[in-house]
């Protein structure tokens, strides 16, 4: 079934069913009552086809009203398969739509299920079904060409068809780039588009470039090089593209030596160099070992709405094939191993890859004829999927990134939704506050007030608070304070309380905002959590034991910035007032000058030391003459 004429074949024989409006001619089929449409059965004549369905591998699809494809599956038995969508509800509410929506189906039988997975991939391209899990992809990755002519040009392209040899395809236009820059910088190859051929050189009908005066081209224009030597070169460039960039540089440094032992040193020096750019290129593009001839790899990640898996083909520890594949869906409604075995099929079809041996994260959900495929939990396979891993990981950022800026809102939609569900709401939080009490051993208490409005700092909406009815270093007792002066303020102004309020500590200072909550009666408006900052757990009221939430997850990520921002901004302030005492006390040491005066030198002179420094007509202009003598005296004693 890896044969395309056979899928082809097979598409062609299902095209034939399609009518001139482009769906599929259907049977007359009774309407579905009420009661099947509710309880998700299929009519009497689909129910009739289902009965006779057989028992083996095949591919079936759905067809609504319209006579359009609405939904290719794969099946390892049909019968059993397809009887599962009907007669229950499914947790899902896309696969109730999907049945609800079927009026006829059709079906084929293949050989094995692998033949149905492969017809299956081939017929979702071809129909673009609204209910599958779609590829989305352009076809259009990058790829090295290496011309077929007298003098070969190498150059990068996303179109197929030339005269040439292919290499690649690479993962993004980088990664490319990053290949051509080596074939470059090491060989004194043409970047020009002219036709070469023996008469043209002959009759001298190009000029020789800038590439050639600067050492980039070997000039093969005016015949300087000749085939046979600029054909070393293109052997070379071969060998890089083929990944075999270890053995390159082994050949170089004996090359290099070798000219060296006869006094060549000026060829030796060139030699080096080329030497240098390849074990330089070595040093960041190999990650598996030089004895592995040929390595397939397959990473898969995923988001709710998105699944992202990475192909990598290496070649003697080197990547000459990379390709990520997305695939769009809705959550929960296909397994990560069907997705796997998806896109082993797309490249085994797209690229003409024959497997023996896969490094996979888990097995697919189909087996594939002649591979095995293997789990690695250490050694080098498991570094070459660490790093397929973390390809896909950056992929999907960079798609996630791209998405936010088309559409910024969406992000944020999606993390108050999250949110929403980790912390157990009844409303989105877009206003969140997160409260932290600062002091040294009891000293200059204080507390701040961080505000985040749709996940982002409002930092016009930050607050401090110096703590005024608590003595001593007693934390719950000032974050009762706090919230106490924060909300019924809020009230009295008639400002809309935030839908989540989180505090810096664990079950004790939970308990105190409990008590405050409790007793302003807004309990059952605010949503109230804390978290500890030992392992990050966050804390219920009422709860026991805490939550723990994914150290990956979005919604942690908020609440750690949350209380980050409430430390800074509460220590910053902390330390400002901390000084300002320091500084006021020693003032306030002086008989005979209380906190007023203290206040008028600090405001005049701006610091201790100039009050200390400044002349005594100069005191006097701010504070008047008798205090003045006092200052003075008090710093300047006979």
């Amino acid at each position: 079934m890896k044969d395309q004429q056979n899928i082809s074949d097979l598409l062609a024989s299902v095209g034939r069913d399609i009518n001139e409006t482009g769906g599929f001619n259907l049977e007359i089929q009774p309407e579905r009552s009420q009661d099947d449409l509710f309880n998700n059965r299929p009519g009497p004549k689909l129910r009739e086809k289902i009965l006779n369905l057989p028992d083996s591998p095949g591919v079936y699809m759905y067809l609504d009203k319209h006579g359009t494809v609405i939904y290719v599956g794969k099946a390892k038995r049909l019968k059993r398969r397809v009887s599962s969508y009907f007669n229950r509800h499914h947790d899902i509410t896309r696969t109730n739509l999907l049945v609800r929506n079927i009026v006829d189906m059709r079906f084929i039988v293949v050989a094995t299920e692998e033949d149905a997975l492969h017809l299956e991939n081939a017929m979702i391209k071809e129909y673009q079904p609204r209910y599958n899990v779609l590829l989305k992809d352009d076809k259009s990755y990058p790829w090295i060409v290496v011309t077929k002519e007298l003098y070969p040009r190498v150059f990068m392209t996303r179109e197929k068809g030339l005269n040439a040899r292919y290499f690649g395809p690479y993962s993004n236009q980088h990664s490319a780039k990053v290949v051509l820059d080596l074939i470059r910088e090491t060989y004194p190859l043409r970047s020009c588009r002219h036709a070469l051929d023996e008469k043209s050189i002959a009759r001298g009908k190009y000029s020789l470039c800038l590439d050639y005066h600067i050492g980039k081209c070997a000039g093969p224009c005016r015949g300087l090089i000749n085939p046979e030597d600029y054909g070393k070169y293109i052997s070379r460039v071969k060998q890089i593209l083929n990944g075999e960039t270890l053995e390159l540089e082994n050949n170089l440094q004996e090359e290099m030596q070798l000219l060296a032992e006869n006094w060549k040193f000026e060829e030796a020096q060139a030699v080096k160099e080329k030497y240098e750019a390849v074990r330089n290129y070595n040093a960041k593009s190999v990650i598996g070992e030089a004895k592995e001839e040929d390595v397939d790899m397959f990473a898969y990640i995923e988001n709710e709405d998105r699944a992202v898996v990475n192909f990598m083909h290496l070649h003697k520890g080197a990547v000459i094939q990379s390709v990520n594949l997305e695939y769009r869906r809705h959550k929960n409604e296909i397994t990560q191993e069907e997705i796997l075995s998806m896109a082993i099929s797309e490249v085994q079809s797209r690229f003409d890859r024959d497997f023996r041996e896969v490094i996979v994260p888990f097995l697919p959900d189909v087996e594939f004829e002649g591979v095995s495929f293997v789990i690695p939990k250490k050694g080098n396979k498991r570094k070459v999927l660490d790093v397929g891993m973390k390809n896909a990981q950056q992929y999907m950022k960079d798609l996630e990134k791209a998405a936010e800026k088309l559409n910024p809102e969406r992000s944020v939609e999606k993390l108050m939704a999250q949110m929403k569900s980790d912390f157990r709401l009844n409303v989105e939080p877009r206003h969140i506050e997160c409260f932290d009490n600062s002091n040294i051993q009891g000293t200059n208490p204080v507390a701040s007030c961080v505000v985040f409005r749709n996940g982002k700092p409002s930092k016009r909406d930050y607050r401090h608070f110096n703590i005024k009815t608590v003595v001593g270093a007693n934390d719950f007792a000032s974050m009762k304070e706090i919230l106490h002066r924060r909300y019924t303020r809020m009230m009295a102004e008639g400002e809309p309380l935030p839908q989540l309020v989180v505090v810096d500590g664990g079950k004790g200072q939970l308990s105190a905002a409990v008590e405050a909550f409790d007793e302003m009666g807004i309990r059952g408006e605010v949503a109230l959590v804390g978290i500890a900052k030992r392992l990050e757990e966050i804390y219920f009221p009422g709860d026991s034991l805490p939550l723990y939430i994914d150290k990956k997850s979005p919604s942690l990520r908020v609440v750690q910035a949350l209380r980050d921002e409430a430390h800074r901004f509460g220590i910053t302030h902390h330390r400002n007032r901390r000084s300002k005492g320091q500084v006021v006390s020693e003032l306030d040491r002086i008989p005979g000058i209380g906190p007023a005066t203290s206040a008028t030198l600090m405001k005049t002179f701006k610091s201790l030391k100039r009050v200390k420094e400044a002349a005594l007509e100069d005191i006097a202009g701010a504070i008047g003459k008798s205090k003045a003598n006092i200052v003075y005296g008090y710093f300047h004693p006979l």
